[in-house]
């Protein structure tokens, strides 16, 4: 491989990885949406059994993502790379579990249902862990550049929004039906077609991908394969590592609980299901405004502190709504547009930061081990996801949602409960994200080029 380090990477390297994102996206943007709502209204699955499901998943996940990372980690380089071909490879499979996901087999009875959830959800965690593990390796084998790195992450946010838009903008426009009542429904037909439309156009899309990157950074010479335990543990005692995977699976979990919980609340409090499209746009508008003035800040200011700051205006955002009470979807809408300006800063930037503590986990090692490190981040992840599906679960129980076949309306005390648990719990997160991030994390801006400048003696 030949080293690029402080030259810029070419234009199609940056389209390339923001592809590969954008069509992870895409999955998971229809799984963190649609999935819990497949479940309780179409296969009329419980709350309290969705809830065990995702525990249970999320236990198969703690063993699957280290044991991936370690995996390739102990693998030679092919003449593609060390990461870049497992993503094309795995494309397929993770597309053909995702479809079948969605899928729903006439007849079964509702434990007949439980169960083919519990392999078709559990089979499409393991084809996305074999694609997205190797893919969020591939920053920092791409680059050695702390600026290319950190505009890989915010391109890499770019493509996150693109499949976003598709999983959660476009598809929400066809796959809801009116019923007699005046009542929308989730339309299980409508659902599975377009499934299957986003499955077909993400193995094509991972394709590109896989056409237009590279891998420009050599392994460390002289590396000796160790366990996952030994790698595991020398990672839990990087305090920039475990601080950024606590923040960061608040930040999935945030994000993933809103996805669900605003589902429900537009469909159901507002009586308007087509404006949840609307809230990807009032996350990533924030985004897009402020991707051209990101790495301004960063530099000026640090990763570190525009993230940390930028969570307390989004908790605060939501504690406004909480007290507010609106009944106003369109206010509603503009206060989320306000939280996106604050989450866009750790969105951007997360990925970037996850290259700097494998630096600083080689400074401490003398070791990168990219793919087992960004395996246990993931899996911190993938926590925040449990947290969000669990979470999302347990509060549409605690205010009385009924998952009943004739449910095809809440009750108003119902309703307003899901306005409440939709506004009060991001605020929690996003709070704890901000004292995690501003008390724990100590990769300063000047912590950060004292460390590269040891690195690099």
């Amino acid at each position: 491989m030949e080293e690029k380090t402080h030259t810029k990477l070419p234009v199609k390297n940056y389209v390339g990885y923001a592809m590969g994102d954008m069509a992870g996206v895409i999955t998971f943007g229809t799984i963190g949406s649609f999935l819990q709502m497949f479940y309780t209204d179409i296969l009329h699955i419980s709350l309290g059994s969705i809830t065990v499901l995702m525990m249970i998943a999320r236990i198969w996940d703690a063993v699957n993502d280290p044991m991936c990372g370690a995996l390739i980690d102990s693998r030679k380089p092919t003449k593609y790379g060390r990461f870049r071909p497992y993503v094309w490879y795995f494309s397929i499979p993770l597309a053909i579990a995702f479809v079948f996901t969605f899928y729903k087999v006439p007849g079964l009875s509702e434990k007949g249902y439980l169960a083919y959830a519990y392999v078709t959800y559990i089979l499409y965690g393991m084809m996305y862990t074999a694609v997205n593990i190797p893919y969020g390796s591939m920053a920092s084998v791409m680059t050695t550049d702390q600026t290319e790195r950190s505009t890989l992450s915010v391109i890499r946010s770019l493509g996150a929004g693109l499949g976003t838009a598709l999983s959660q903008m476009v598809l929400p426009l066809f796959v809801f039906s009116t019923v007699t009542d005046g009542a929308k429904i989730l339309d299980q037909h409508k659902l599975f077609k377009g499934v299957v439309i986003l499955a077909t156009l993400s193995v094509v899309i991972y394709y590109l991908f896989f056409r237009l990157t590279k891998e420009y950074v050599a392994p460390v010479k002289g590396q000796k394969n160790e366990n996952l335990l030994q790698t595991f543990g020398k990672l839990m005692k990087n305090r920039p590592f475990v601080t950024l995977c606590l923040a960061s699976m608040l930040l999935i979990a945030g994000s993933m609980y809103t996805q669900t919980v605003f589902n429900y609340l537009f469909k159901n409090y507002f009586g308007k299901p087509g404006l949840f499209s609307l809230v990807t746009v009032a996350t990533y508008l924030p985004m897009l405004l402020l991707m051209p003035f990101v790495g301004k800040l960063v530099r000026r200011y640090s990763k570190k502190n525009v993230c940390a700051l930028g969570s307390l205006a989004a908790a605060i955002a939501f504690l406004a709504l909480f007290f507010i009470r609106t009944q106003n979807a369109y206010l509603f809408l503009g206060v989320v547009v306000l939280s996106g300006f604050g989450l866009c800063f750790f969105t951007l930037e997360v990925w970037a930061m996850v290259t700097d503590v494998i630096d600083y986990h080689e400074k401490l090692h003398r070791r990168r081990d990219e793919g087992t490190t960004y395996a246990c981040f993931s899996f911190f992840r993938k926590l925040g996801q449990t947290l969000a599906g669990i979470g999302a679960s347990m509060a549409l129980a605690a205010v009385g949602y009924s998952t009943a076949q004739d449910a095809v309306t809440q009750t108003q005390a119902v309703n307003e409960g899901i306005y409440s648990i939709a506004t009060i719990v991001p605020f929690v997160m996003y709070l704890c994200m901000f004292l995690l991030l501003q008390v724990g994390y100590p990769l300063t801006k000047k912590a950060l080029e004292q460390l590269h400048r040891e690195l690099g003696e």
